[in-house]
């Protein structure tokens, strides 16, 4: 009897931990099967990896790397608000303390298109005055793997 117990926990645990892995999402359309389903997904961002934009001016973007959960989205169809691609936006606000600007706002605005491209926006906020310090803007893609994109994708 202590061998039938052993086993089933041995398998429950087991089965337990290949549920709990991790899945990396290669493209938008596997991102969609996940978020469709209610699958949790994380995004990984190496900022390194992509192209900065601030005030119309390509700048070297920082040897940097954040992460958000797209818990709370919105899928817009191509030509839906008047856009050719289709697309899938999410963001998040943190409070957060930064080195040289205090107590902010991290605020995180991703759109992800249906042709791999994504678009992130990352703001810094005066928490009472909501007052924007710092407004840059990154573009990537998404990663398949070992191809150097900057935005991989995980299903939990």
């Amino acid at each position: 009897m202590k061998r039938v117990c052993a086993l089933v926990i041995l398998c429950t645990v087991g089965m337990a931990s290949v549920a709990a892995q991790t899945r990396q999402l290669k493209n938008f359309d596997q991102l969609m099967f996940a978020l469709r389903t209610g699958s949790e997904v994380r995004a990984i961002i190496t900022y390194a990896r992509c192209r900065l934009v601030i005030d119309s001016v390509e700048t070297k973007a920082p040897d940097a790397v954040g992460g958000m959960s797209i818990s709370t989205f919105e899928y817009f169809a191509p030509n839906s608000v008047r856009n050719p691609k289709g697309f899938v936006t999410a963001s998040q606000s943190v409070l957060i303390s930064h080195p040289r600007y205090g107590q902010v706002y991290n605020y995180v605005k991703m759109r992800i298109y249906e042709d791999d491209n994504v678009e992130i926006t990352a703001r810094y906020l005066n928490p009472t005055t909501y007052l924007i310090l710092m407004d840059e803007t990154f573009y990537g893609k998404i990663s398949a793997g070992d191809d150097g994109n900057a935005v991989c994708l995980f299903e939990n």
